[in-house]
């Protein structure tokens, strides 16, 4: 069965623009994002959400999983855990790998769960 695709609109906005913030995400002790480049993607009534370029994330720390979501806005999601990061770190971070056109730019750039690294600053906010 083929799933579902749906474009943003007035009933579900989807905005994305570069965000001015920087972005440092620690976890089991290291630092795994240092970034001045984030997008920030605003979804319907969703909190924002910050998105870093996948060039500034240290992917040596990330372990793909086989953990996958779909978003009809967005398409397929991948998930990465952070082992050095525990168990709370499982799943810590997604990409959407191949989005769909409404929201490509999120292309090659990374999200993570706040609740899930040691650390999710901003400092500069």
């Amino acid at each position: 069965m083929d799933k579902a695709v749906k474009i943003p609109g007035p009933d579900h906005p989807i905005t994305i623009e570069r965000s001015p913030l920087r972005v440092i995400v620690k976890a089991g002790g290291r630092v795994i994002v240092d970034t001045t480049e984030a997008l920030s993607l605003r979804e319907a009534s969703y909190p924002e959400v910050l998105y870093v370029p996948r060039k500034d994330v240290d992917m040596t720390q990330l372990e793909r999983t086989s953990h996958q979501t779909y978003c009809p806005y967005k398409g397929e999601c991948s998930y990465y855990s952070i082992p050095s990061g525990g168990q709370k770190a499982a799943n810590a971070v997604w990409s959407y790998e191949a989005p769909y056109d409404a929201v490509a730019s999120i292309k090659d750039h990374l999200a993570f769960y706040r609740d899930r690294v040691d650390s999710f600053e901003t400092p500069n906010a």
